[in-house]
């Protein structure tokens, strides 16, 4: 019983003297956990706030559209790619800041603020609306060729549609009907027959020579 009793109080002295050894080193290593953890919740605090901040920022971009503010619109969007570059709202911001020059008929407004969104989309979908809806400025630009290599270069599977469409679009500019017929073509099947833009291609494809043929 005494050696037990002995043991343990010779295993005391030994923690309290590793302990008066090292109590700088473990005073250092909390130290340091504390100031990590409080960097990380500091980091994960201003990222929230950055966020929310760019949020309000689209939102003021919004209202700004609504109301045909092309000036303020442009404002905002300057803001939201020097500032929130890093947050999808930046993007999105370049998609309505387009949207409304389109609307206008100020296609090189469209255009850069398209080309800006389509080179910094973080999200996959959103870099082939940016895509899709550059090559149309293009055509409206006056260079469907160029339109044409924005197209080939979007991912199949998604918007296919949309893509044969624009790219029956292009062809046409060029005068090249044979091509835009199957293209036209090429989007209606993948259309159900009651797609709301349905009737609208089959004007285009009339327009080059062509016509649905019946029950397809």
């Amino acid at each position: 019983m005494a050696f037990e009793v002995l043991d343990e109080h010779e295993q005391g002295e030994q923690v309290q003297k590793w302990l008066r050894e090292n109590a700088m080193s473990i005073l250092i290593g909390i130290g340091l956990g504390l100031v990590l953890l409080f960097g990380w919740q500091q980091w994960r605090t201003h990222r929230a706030q950055h966020s929310l901040d760019a949020a309000v920022q689209y939102d003021a971009l919004g209202a700004s559209a609504a109301k045909k503010d092309a000036e303020a619109v442009k404002q905002i969007e300057a803001k939201l790619k020097s500032d929130y570059s890093d947050t999808p709202y930046a993007m999105l911001g370049a998609l309505r800041e387009a949207d409304l020059a389109s609307e206008r008929g100020d296609n090189e407004t469209a255009f850069t603020a398209l080309e800006w969104a389509s080179q910094h989309a973080s999200v996959d979908a959103l870099k082939l609306v940016a895509g899709i809806n550059l090559a149309r400025v293009q055509i409206a630009r006056s260079k469907p060729e160029e339109a044409l290599k924005i197209l080939d270069a979007q991912p199949k599977g998604s918007f296919d549609a949309t893509i044969a469409e624009v790219r029956g679009d292009a062809l046409a500019a060029l005068g090249r009907k044979d091509e835009a017929r199957a293209a036209y073509a090429d989007s209606l099947s993948h259309l159900d027959a009651t797609a709301p833009n349905r009737a609208f291609l089959e004007m285009k494809l009339n327009d080059v020579g062509g016509a649905e043929k019946k029950g397809s």
